[in-house]
Formats: structure tokens, C-alpha cells, sequence
């Protein structure tokens, strides 16, 4: 009888161990878009932005794919900086832009800031920079003439 229980609870174990070591059942993947999204540039420095502008810059890009390139989603890494994107679908050999906004507005001093960029092609990141400065005021002449 002990020789019945322990031969059971030792095929039990076995079957145990032979349930976790199995393969698991591999499920083909969904076959890869052949778009592909290829920027002129990635980042573009402004230099100095005088407070209270909106800087702007076109990123120019191509579809070098096979496949209609989709924008699926293009978002800044802050409120300050507003991007701009085609809705439709670009057609293998097609261009395209898209305008990065950076709202200077109260924000003096050095920025950075990075746009991402979602497709069907892949992810890239595009980033701008510069310096927000004051307007330099005008000099005050000395000299007052009368006439």
C-alpha cells in the first residue's frame, strides 16, 4: 500500500515537472508593416527665440517603404511645444512634415524639448532647442534735441 501511495505522488510529481519544462505554444506573429519613416533631420536648434515668439520648424520626412506610412500618434514632451502631422496615409516615395510649435511665452532661458513620433514605419524621436531671451529694449538717446 505504501509502495502504491508513493509511486502515485511520484507520477504526480513527474507529471508536474514535465507540465512546466514543455514548450509553449508559439502563436505566428503578425507580419511587420513595410513602411519606414526617414527624417531629413531629427533635431533643430532655433539659436535665441525672443520671449513671447512662436518658434516654428518644419521636420521634413520620406516614406523609403513599401507600404502607405501611417502617423499613428504625435506627441511633445511638454504643454509648451505643439506638433502638427498629416492624417493621411503617405505613400511609398511620398514626403511629408511635420511643424514643431514651441510657445516661448514666459519661459526664459535654455529649452529642450523632444516631439515622438508613432508609426507604422517605427518610433522616432525629434527634438528642438535654443535660448528664450528678451527682447533687447532700444537705447535712450542723452541727447534731446530742440527744435
Amino acid at each position: 500500500m505504501k509502495k502504491m501511495i508513493l509511486l502515485g505522488l511520484a507520477s504526480m510529481a513527474f507529471g508536474l515537472v514535465a507540465a512546466q519544462t514543455q514548450e509553449p505554444t508559439v502563436q505566428p506573429a503578425e507580419p511587420a508593416s513595410n513602411a519606414k519613416i526617414e527624417f531629413v533631420e531629427k533635431s533643430h536648434n532655433f539659436g535665441n527665440v525672443i520671449e513671447g515668439e512662436i518658434a516654428k520648424y518644419e521636420f521634413k520626412f520620406t516614406n523609403t517603404g513599401t507600404e502607405p506610412l501611417v502617423l499613428q500618434n504625435v506627441h511633445a514632451s511638454c504643454g509648451c511645444t505643439t506638433p502638427k502631422w498629416p492624417r493621411e496615409a503617405i505613400a511609398p516615395g511620398e514626403s511629408g512634415v511635420i511643424i514643431a510649435e514651441y510657445n516661448s511665452n514666459g519661459r526664459p532661458g535654455t529649452f529642450n524639448k523632444q516631439i515622438t513620433v508613432t508609426s507604422n514605419g517605427g518610433e522616432q524621436v525629434l527634438s528642438i532647442t535654443g535660448v528664450v531671451v528678451k527682447e533687447a529694449s532700444k537705447p535712450k538717446s542723452p541727447v534731446i534735441i530742440k527744435g
